[in-house]
């Protein structure tokens, strides 16, 4: 009896960690799909009143390639308007973008305020019909706009998620090829959203929404998950764009990755709650689409730990012999994983600790911490390794 509960436990845990990433995404492609009535033709230099917003802190690495990006935006759209914001930097990034005044707008804010902050105060000033939020780190290709634009010729579309493209290095490390692998089929699954209807939640790296969506909110939830909820809740379509891409280096350092894991998922759940009374009046298929890619993604890493607690209680119950092999195989993954920055059990390692990771930032959350400023990661893909001739994924 007991090793009967012990067992379906263990085997109903594994189906709950891998359901977002796997069931949840086969269910989608069975779902009936909702055109977009994309207009192509809009005319280079036009940009609907398009205002362009990023934030920026520490960014002296990547300023320069960002200020170039704007200036071959700027070629095909004159009339985009760009803001930025500087969050009290300690670098040379206020100097470099405030050097630029015929491509962006800089606002220095008065020290360490958070993104959410830097983004309130831009929309606030923004006087473009759309607004695109990306980060600093993050390069347009030439055609987004205009790309974008086609979207926004459907009226039940209120905002736009862009594609999030990696580099990807032959030898890269396990993070950065877990990251890659998992940001492709995170972006499978906003593909099967979109088709069927809405996207739940954009993520901060580019997308844009219609300036009156535009909500309020506290500076410590995750303005990117809010702003693009808005659309959602207002009854508008959130859409992705397969061919509006950004371009950004991957964290290709552990430690890096975990803390960022931990302070994404802490501002996600924090948001969640902030945001739980408008959730509840989503229609059904928003409702499931919402609770099978956030919710139980959320809880994911707590239910492995709970599969693997029972599956150790279902061995010790066969024999002690097999709860030692059981113990042995546990830690000798940690061993290798841990010690390794390669190869397959390197690789599932990452995923393990991604989970562990996005649990402890939703128990961060649920107790009343969050995180309002934010770090870059100080190890991605070396500048030479854009110059190497390694491919976008």
């Amino acid at each position: 009896m007991v090793f009967g509960i012990a067992s379906l436990v263990a085997v109903s845990c594994g189906l709950l960690v891998v359901y977002p990433y796997t069931i949840y995404l086969a269910i989608l492609t069975r779902l009936p799909g909702r055109p977009v009535a994309r207009r192509a033709g809009f005319a280079p230099g036009t940009t609907l009143g398009t205002t362009l917003v990023f934030c920026a802190y520490n960014e002296a690495q990547i300023i320069d390639q960002k200020i170039a990006n704007i200036e071959m935006l700027k070629r095909r759209h004159p009339d985009l308007e760009v803001l930025a914001f500087d969050d009290g930097s300690n670098d040379s990034t206020y100097e470099r973008l405030a050097a630029r005044p015929d491509l962006v707008q800089v606002l220095r804010g008065g020290g360490r305020s958070g993104k959410a902050h830097g983004m309130k105060r831009l929309a606030a000033m923004a006087k473009g019909e759309i607004i695109i939020f990306t980060d600093a780190n993050v390069m347009l290709d030439e055609e987004a706009i205009d790309n974008l634009h086609a979207c926004y010729a459907d009226p039940e579309v209120g905002g736009v998620c862009g594609s999030l493209h990696f580099y990807s290095e032959r030898d890269a490390s396990a993070t950065a090829a877990v990251g890659s692998a998992y940001w492709r089929l995170e972006e499978r699954i906003k593909d099967q959203e979109s088709r069927t209807g809405s996207v739940m939640g954009a993520d901060g790296s580019v997308f844009s929404i219609r300036r009156e969506l535009y909500p309020s909110f506290p500076d410590t939830v995750l303005d990117d998950l809010t702003v693009s909820m808005a659309v959602v809740f207002a009854g508008k379509r959130l859409i992705k764009a397969t061919d509006v891409i950004g371009r950004e280096d991957i964290v290709v350092d552990r430690a890096d990755e975990f803390a960022r894991k931990i302070r994404i998922s802490t501002r996600a759940f924090h948001t969640h709650q902030h945001l739980r009374r408008q959730l509840r009046r989503m229609g059904r298929l928003d409702r499931f689409k919402y609770s099978s890619r956030k919710l139980l993604r959320w809880f994911s890493g707590g239910a492995l730990i709970l599969g693997v607690l029972a599956g150790a209680l279902a061995c010790a119950l066969v024999s002690p012999v097999l709860l030692g092999a059981y113990l042995a195989a546990g830690l000798a993954f940690i061993w290798i994983g841990q010690a390794s920055e390669r190869g397959p059990i390197a690789k599932v390692f990452e995923i393990v600790l991604a989970l562990i990771a996005t649990q402890i930032g939703v128990l961060n959350a649920m107790l009343g911490r969050t995180f309002q400023t934010w770090q870059p990661a100080q190890r991605r893909v070396p500048e030479a390794a854009r110059k190497s001739g390694v491919t976008w994924e």
